[in-house]
């Protein structure tokens, strides 16, 4: 068994940032791997835990190693362990689930009522090696470069977003452009959306939404984009919302800019209540609305895999920046100013 010190980004305390530390390499039980990570990438859930907004501060327990998507070779595997060998190029589902709920007993993995994430509630992969449940552990093809790879996670998010419904010769509107909404982008795109409007107040990730296949772009703080919708649609609005945001003007605008029938698919997590008109822009519209959260285990990810070794959905144009693991604070910065879009970071 491997043992020894290990470079990590720990959050060290209930407050802003994280510090580069020297730790122990992680034990695993039988049921485990012990993983080399070849590359990790920073996701919109280590900027909350990062700056330790009201979510992080009611949900994660410092001192602990951070981060969980990545992509990594297997090193050691547990007694127990017959679904992956040393050697293996993996990803991780990073959602922990009992296997015994209601939810779990019926397929319906993604919502198990005892879901533990990885690198929130259990240490994670910001870190030479991390240890993980064997039964969470995608393996990838061998000729898939690492840095995509790292980033499947986060896609299978955006392929639940978009896919929860069908969107073939649809209107989709795309609410959001950070990572996520970026891969939402291209994967409404290579599932034949007719029009991908993306929006964002930000013009950076406007343009990175343009390279991924976003058909129109509305920058929602200096346009009007009820308006622009309603032009674009000949006043009809969109049969698809993908609300990435997270603001509550924007996801009002969303329920009001979607067509009568259609669908409003919310990924992100508002920080604070969020007020509708229910009867005008939702009852009487006849919406559906969902709640998307984490992936399909593991039918999103098989989606995810063909979406990219079919060469539909290219993600290289939203990797814009690469670090080192001990210049995250590098990374960290780019992404709360949000001028990035996908940041990696290499051990």
């Amino acid at each position: 068994m491997i043992k020894g010190k290990m470079k990590a980004i720990v959050k060290h305390h209930r407050g802003y940032g994280a510090e580069m530390q020297d730790v122990n390499i992680p034990e695993f039980r039988e049921d485990e791997v012990l993983i080399k990570v070849n590359m990790a990438s920073i996701c919109g859930t280590d900027i909350h835990i990062y700056t330790w907004d009201k979510w992080s501060q009611g949900r994660v327990k410092p001192p602990y190693v951070f981060g969980h998507e990545f992509s990594g070779v297997v090193v050691e595997i547990g007694s127990n362990v017959a679904n992956v060998s040393i050697g293996d190029f993996v990803s991780a589902e990073t959602h922990i689930v009992c296997g015994g709920c209601r939810q779990c007993l019926t397929g319906q993995f993604h919502v198990c009522k005892h879901t533990t994430i990885i690198g929130v509630d259990t240490h994670g992969c910001f870190s030479e090696y991390v240890a993980l449940p064997a039964k969470n552990l995608w393996k990838n093809r061998i000729d898939m470069p690492p840095d995509i790879a790292t980033i499947q996670e986060p896609m299978g998010n955006a392929v639940h977003s978009v896919l929860a419904g069908d969107v073939l010769g649809k209107t989709v509107a795309i609410i959001g452009c950070g990572p996520i909404g970026l891969m939402a982008v291209a994967v409404a795109k290579a599932a034949g959306a007719d029009k991908v409007i993306a929006l964002d107040i930000n013009d950076y990730r406007l343009q990175l939404a343009k390279k991924m296949g976003a058909t129109h772009l509305i920058q929602s703080n200096k346009e009007d984009p009820l308006g622009i919708i309603q032009r674009l649609t000949n006043t009809d609005g969109v049969d698809v919302v993908c609300e990435m945001s997270g603001n509550p003007a924007a996801i009002d605008q969303g329920f009001k800019m979607a067509t009568n029938g259609g669908r409003v698919s919310i990924l992100s997590l508002p920080a604070q209540p969020v007020t509708l008109n229910i009867t005008e822009d939702i009852v009487f519209k006849g919406l559906t609305v969902q709640g998307i959260t984490g992936r399909k285990m593991f039918s999103t990810w098989q989606q995810v895999s063909s979406l990219l070794g079919s060469g539909k959905v290219d993600l290289r144009p939203m990797i814009t920046h690469r670090f080192s693991l001990s210049d995250f604070e590098m990374g960290f910065d780019l992404m709360i100013k949000g001028q990035s879009g996908k940041v990696l970071l290499i051990p």
